[in-house]
């Protein structure tokens, strides 16, 4: 028996059935296939699907009923297609000798081949076959009507994709709208407190350090000490705050883009960085006239603290050196040779308040990176890091489409 369906389980699970029965099959995904198997080994019985590519059991059948060969053969449609009954009847115009709809029992199936194997059972047939021109004429009716059904199945999921579409784009809007007033809100708060914060944490500093000078050889070393981790701490809370205001201020900030001499930039915070360090030797290279299109006080920022971190991990490096230049075109880099970290925990760099260095070690808020990423993004640019524990870092930044479109 031969098997035609172009789908793949169906022929493996009619074959599994049938031969569990007794009953040798061989298959073919198409009438195509099936007629050059037909040709090298004939069938007792062919079963076939008729919605397959290349060429239809429809079509298939007026082929072996055409062949000398194969005209007697019994042929069964098997089909969840075509169901109308203007299709079954086109299946009996064709020279079909059996119609059944997918799924049937097997025992339905098994029934109708023993019936048309049985030489003493009889097969009927039309007296007069209908002619070519009918059987085509009622073929592509069929194709027309199969063409509407599945239009109008295409047409109703268009729609009922659209509706989806509308209340997804409904509840994206909604939630974004919420998000975004929540950003604004938090961003709101950070700066209310970081600002509320500045001027009782200046006075308790400026009180401290006063209260530290008085008690310099009258109070006990264990009250000097608690009295220096008061300062100390009351300073790390104002760079704190100090730090929050700029985050809230490159969140919030308008952008205003101008031709910026990032060279010259660069420089002026190192000569700031140098005067704040004297002590420090630090070899810095500037690449010359780094004109980019940007906010000049956001990438004043941004710089900052890009640098600041260079001179910070290059702190305990012997031969420190700091490079401001470019990687690529409209790609440019602060290299440093210092501390650098492990790129296993480079997914934290840019996360708020997370720090890849002990505070003993390298002082700092955690925040610096966290504002120097708002700064690149806010541009519509991407900043990434390279680096290696003891081998300093690069840091590759752009500065998003309208730097690259200076000339």
């Amino acid at each position: 028996m031969l098997i035609v369906d172009d789908v793949d389980t169906n022929r493996k699970l009619l074959r599994v059935n049938l031969e569990a029965e007794g009953i040798q099959t061989y298959d073919a995904a198409d009438g195509v296939e099936a007629l050059a198997k037909l040709a090298a080994e004939p069938a007792d019985v062919i079963i076939s699907d008729i919605l397959m590519p290349r060429m239809d059991g429809y079509r298939l059948c007026q082929e072996v009923r055409k062949s000398s060969d194969l005209e007697s053969t019994p042929f069964i449609f098997y089909t969840s297609t075509y169901t109308s009954t203007g299709d079954e009847k086109l299946a009996l115009d064709c020279g079909a000798d059996r119609y059944i709809k997918k799924p049937a029992p097997l025992a339905v199936i098994i029934d109708a081949i023993n019936e048309l194997v049985n030489p003493h059972s009889p097969r009927p047939r039309p007296v007069e076959m209908p002619g070519e021109l009918l059987v085509m004429r009622e073929y592509n009716e069929a194709l027309v009507r199969k063409l509407e059904e599945r239009n109008a199945k295409l047409e109703k999921a268009r729609e009922e994709i659209m509706r989806v579409n509308e209340g997804l784009e409904r509840r994206v809007e909604e939630r974004t709208a919420e998000l975004v007033q929540a950003n604004q809100e938090l961003e709101a708060f950070s700066h209310s407190i970081a600002h509320d914060l500045r001027s009782p944490l200046m006075a308790i500093d400026g009180f401290s350090q006063i209260l530290l000078q008085e008690c310099e050889g009258r109070v006990s070393p264990g009250a000097m000490e608690h009295l220096r981790y008061i300062c100390k701490a009351t300073r790390h809370m104002h760079e704190l705050t100090s730090d929050l205001l700029r985050l809230a201020r490159a969140s919030r900030a308008a952008i205003r883009l101008d031709t910026v001499n990032m060279s010259a930039l660069a420089n002026g915070i190192i000569q700031d960085l140098r005067a704040a360090d004297p002590e420090r030797n630090v070899e810095v290279s500037v690449a010359p006239d780094l004109r980019v299109s940007a906010d000049l006080t956001l990438l004043r920022i941004a710089l900052e603290n890009l640098l600041n971190n260079a001179w910070k991990f290059t702190g305990r490096t012997p031969g420190a050196h700091i490079e401001v230049g470019v990687s690529g075109p409209r790609i440019y880099h602060v290299r440093d040779n210092g501390a650098g970290f492990d790129m296993a925990s480079a997914g934290r760099l840019f996360t708020a308040f997370e720090r890849l260095h002990s505070a003993d070690d390298f002082p700092g808020t955690g925040i610096g990176l966290t504002t120097v990423q708002r700064i690149i993004r806010r541009h519509g640019g991407n900043i990434r890091a390279e680096s290696a524990p003891g081998r300093g870092a690069i840091f590759y930044f752009d500065l998003g489409p309208a730097d690259q479109m200076l000339s």
